[in-house]
């Protein structure tokens, strides 16, 4: 398994879960317990992470989705 993302954001974390599910790409989610357990602080990142096979096309996706157009 290789992280593809680390963030604190839960909209984010959501919409890269659901981005990953729709193209079929089995996904963990590391830290998950750890970072509700520490309350609402944010103080401890979760990790998306894929199979190594998966690497190359979950990044795409990722980088795709998350790109901001320039003004």
């Amino acid at each position: 398994m290789r992280e593809i993302l680390r963030t604190n954001d839960p909209v984010l974390l959501s919409f890269v879960e659901a981005l990953l599910a729709d193209a079929g790409i089995a996904y963990g989610v590391l830290d998950a317990h750890t970072a509700s357990v520490e309350g609402s602080i944010l103080a401890i990142p979760r990790r998306v992470v894929v199979d190594a096979d998966d690497v190359a096309q979950a990044q795409a996706l990722v980088d795709d989705a998350t790109r901001v157009p320039p003004a």
